[in-house]
């Protein structure tokens, strides 16, 4: 069965995180992806080597794709560059502003010499305003647009333990991509698409924003809610970890009398609603934190679920590898198989197969004879 994208050819001048996350959703869905690596690598290659000597970042955003080796200093290379924009229908940069046009690659001489393509540039905080010139890393990106004021405990803010601005860029930018295919579906024309992390994580950021401008600006409470009692963690007998969700006053009741096995707190008017409770919120917690920490996991897993009552355990990757919820797939590397989970949209009837991770300038030979151009390859 052909997948949606099959006979989209896409040109990705990437490195890092958030472009390649954009081109990689696009090879899954069928998009032939041409990734361009400096003569060195894409520097997302050196992060770790811990995946039997391949960078875990590196597997999991860069499978399915081609990799040629240029070195866009050099007249061939450039050449080589211009024959492939020639006939893509997807150019992906996330170079820092400036720097594609410097090489002689401007958006708007691209959309000006091939109407039909699709340009898309990531960057930390766009082509303009004020901060456009500053290198930008998810981390910095997190504490400047206020991601890390909201996470974390009380004592500190924290960074987000994966890289959610450059995550969140590169879902932003495939969106964009494949809105823009519509279009030109229905126009012929193409378009220029910039996409900022910044924006990604201040559009993510508007709750948080708006509470505060109305006067209740969000506190860090780690794994707990501002305005919701009981949910948080709590520790069972034999040392696991459960945090609990109870959205309701009748979930109250039901925790109490059931799970609690106490029908006098759960017809206690000083605890009947969340207001009080969130009052009383020491006592609260202190109350469910008493009666779970004299039952083992395994039975007070049951008890929740029986009476369907929101709950999961606190995991850490060691947990995740071996959940029972957990979808995975193998894909080849250049140093054999590598599993890790899988995409998150399943495709009913349409059973997807992945792409293999490219070894640096694996396919420079063949895209240089493919587009005609000289140099010397890899």
């Amino acid at each position: 069965m052909a997948l949606p994208l099959e006979g989209l050819f896409v040109v990705s001048l990437e490195q890092a995180v958030a472009a390649p996350m954009c081109s990689c959703k696009l090879a899954d869905a069928g998009a032939r992806v041409i990734k361009i690596e400096r003569p060195e690598g894409d520097f997302a290659r050196e992060y770790d080597h811990l995946v039997h000597g391949e960078c875990s970042y590196f597997v999991w955003l860069n499978r399915g794709k081609q990799s040629v080796v240029l070195d866009l200093a050099k007249a061939d290379d450039k050449t080589l560059l211009e024959a492939m924009l020639a006939k893509a229908d997807v150019f992906i940069q996330n170079l820092k502003p400036g720097a594609a046009a410097k090489l002689g690659f401007a958006v708007e001489r691209l959309r000006r010499d091939y109407p039909r393509l699709i340009v898309c540039s990531v960057s930390g905080y766009g082509d303009d305003g004020p901060y456009a010139a500053r290198k930008a890393y998810d981390m910095l990106i997190q504490a400047e647009s206020g991601v890390a004021s909201v996470t974390g405990g009380p004592e500190a803010p924290a960074r987000v333990g994966v890289s959610i601005c450059d995550v969140a860029a590169g879902l932003n930018a495939y969106e964009a991509v494949l809105e823009a295919l519509i279009v030109r579906g229905r126009t012929g024309e193409g378009r220029a698409i910039a996409v900022s992390m910044f924006d990604g994580m201040a559009d993510w950021m508007t709750v948080p924003l708006l509470q505060h401008e109305g006067g209740a600006p969000p506190k860090r409470m780690g794994l707990a809610h501002t305005s919701i009692s009981p949910y948080g963690v709590f520790k069972t007998r034999d040392g696991a970890d459960i945090l609990i969700s109870i959205q309701s006053d009748r979930e109250w009741r039901v925790l109490a009398e059931k799970v609690m096995g106490d029908k006098a707190l759960a017809a206690d008017p000083n605890f009947a609603t969340n207001v009080e409770r969130v009052k009383r919120r020491p006592e609260t917690d202190g109350r469910v934190a008493q009666v779970f920490g004299a039952v083992d996991v395994g039975p007070l897993s049951e008890r929740l679920t029986a009476n369907d009552i929101a709950f999961g355990r606190v995991n850490g990757p060691a947990e995740l590898g071996r959940h029972p919820h957990l979808r995975r797939i193998t894909i080849d590397s250049p140093s054999g198989p590598v599993s890790y989970p899988a995409p998150a949209a399943q495709h009913a009837g349409e059973p997807r197969r992945y792409g293999a991770v490219p070894k640096i300038g694996e396919h420079s030979e063949k895209i240089r004879a493919e587009f005609g151009a000289a140099g010397k390859t890899r």
